[in-house]
């Protein structure tokens, strides 16, 4: 992989972004903060039982000191990697649209060009987002969504270069906005923090085109308000991942919901030994405690909750996976579960991320690392910070034209080329 002055563009952009916003705290602005610029770090991936590029000087991976050069003819088939920093922010979000990468983080949303290694920032400061705390980023006709913490959401509109802003007053549902989807009929659904909205046709700027799903509309359908990922299924039907279990909405309008009673996440019995995450939401959260209390959790002060999805993606098959809160990986087929966990070879059992790739592959990023499920699920493929991951949280992930994976995680990105698990 080249490196030059111009390959350092996301580094100084995503470090010298100046409004961060703690993604609890969505609607508090930070005050103005210059990093210093982190250098480019680049080599070839390492066995997990030599140095990595997290521990050893990045003048010693560059060409001329010592290390093998990215282009040197034994490294080919070698996978490389670029790590980018980013301070004490998360990357929630990434998402590539054509020669562009867009990076979502707690200081705001970047776009950069592939092509011309150019970037630009939009947050708060040039007026583009209400928030600087990005979740989402997806893009539908045409046009870029940006989901925020407390700023509602943001479409970016490519042809006039504008932004425009959606929040409460339009219609939507609550300020912080976790996913969008289209289904066959053009209809938009959003995913929130005070339940789903519908917006028919997609036509956001009409009123009367937004309604809300929540638990009491929906006479608990929808098993909890706080929606944290839409999918529209292989059938039409809308899949919802709520804090209280996985929800469907068929396409006649019946609505069916799973908790962990009917097999979604592991029981504690089974994860709790292999828990080092301590970040209990409940701890911070009056909504979290009471989850918790509901599904007789509330003397484990661990971060566990099998009802708690985090992620979620539908397959072209149509089946759901499920990323839970310490409750591992769980597969549904509309009949049967299946649940995965450290016991079966994933990494770890808090469950950030779940992306299907180009090729049909499915991606799950995990607190302790990246991993693929073998052909015929008798294990994980596992990558980590030792193979060149950023850090082992992964939060998001995105595919570049070139191939090129970008993995998320708290503190960086992960630019990793010519990698195969």
């Amino acid at each position: 992989m080249k490196i030059d002055a111009k390959g350092l563009a996301l580094v100084v952009i995503i470090m010298g972004i100046a409004v961060a916003v703690a993604y609890n705290l969505g609607t508090k602005q930070a005050s103005t903060q210059q990093a210093a610029v982190a250098p480019v770090q680049s080599q070839p991936a390492q066995p997990a039982a030599t140095t990595t590029a997290q521990q050893a000087p990045a003048q010693n991976m560059l060409p001329g000191n010592g290390a093998t050069p990215p282009n040197h003819p034994s490294m080919a088939n070698a996978a490389h990697f670029t790590h980018f920093r980013v301070g004490n922010r998360n990357v929630k979000a990434m998402m590539v649209d054509g020669d562009y990468v867009w990076v979502g983080t707690s200081g705001g949303a970047i776009r950069y060009d592939l092509k011309s290694d150019d970037y630009k920032l939009f947050d708060v400061n040039n007026h583009s987002l209400i928030s600087n705390g990005v979740f989402n980023i997806s893009k539908l006709r045409g046009k870029v969504f940006v989901g925020t913490y407390g700023g509602g959401m943001s479409v970016f509109d490519p042809v006039t270069e504008k932004w425009k802003n959606y929040n409460i007053p339009n219609g939507l549902a609550d300020q912080f906005v976790y996913d969008i989807d289209e289904d066959p009929k053009g209809d938009y659904w959003v995913a929130t923090w005070s339940g789903a909205n519908f917006v028919a046709g997609g036509n956001m700027d009409d009123p009367k085109a937004w309604k809300t799903f929540t638990v009491k509309s929906t006479k608990g359908g929808l098993p909890n308000d706080w929606v944290y990922g839409v999918e529209v299924g292989k059938h039409g039907d809308v899949w919802f991942a709520t804090e209280g279990g996985l929800a469907r909405l068929d396409k006649d309008g019946k609505w069916s919901h799973w908790q962990h009673e009917d097999g979604l996440g592991a029981d504690y019995d089974k994860v709790k030994d292999a828990i080092t995450y301590t970040n209990d939401p409940a701890k911070a959260s009056r909504h979290h405690a009471m989850q918790k209390s509901e599904q007789g959790l509330s003397n484990v002060k661990v971060g566990y909750n099998p009802n708690y999805i985090v992620s979620m993606v539908v397959d072209d098959k149509g089946v759901v996976w499920c990323g839970t809160w310490g409750g591992g990986l769980s597969r549904f087929d509309g009949k049967t579960w299946t649940t995965y966990t450290t016991h079966e070879g994933l990494p770890g059992n808090h469950v950030f991320m779940l992306k299907i790739s180009k090729d049909g592959k499915l991606w799950i990023g995990t607190n302790k690392g990246l991993a693929q499920p073998k052909d015929d699920m008798s294990g994980f493929k596992v990558m980590t910070k030792a193979q060149g991951l950023y850090a082992d949280n992964v939060f998001s992930m995105t595919e570049a034209p070139d191939g090129s994976l970008w993995v998320g995680s708290f503190g960086g990105v992960a630019r990793i080329s010519n990698f195969k698990l």
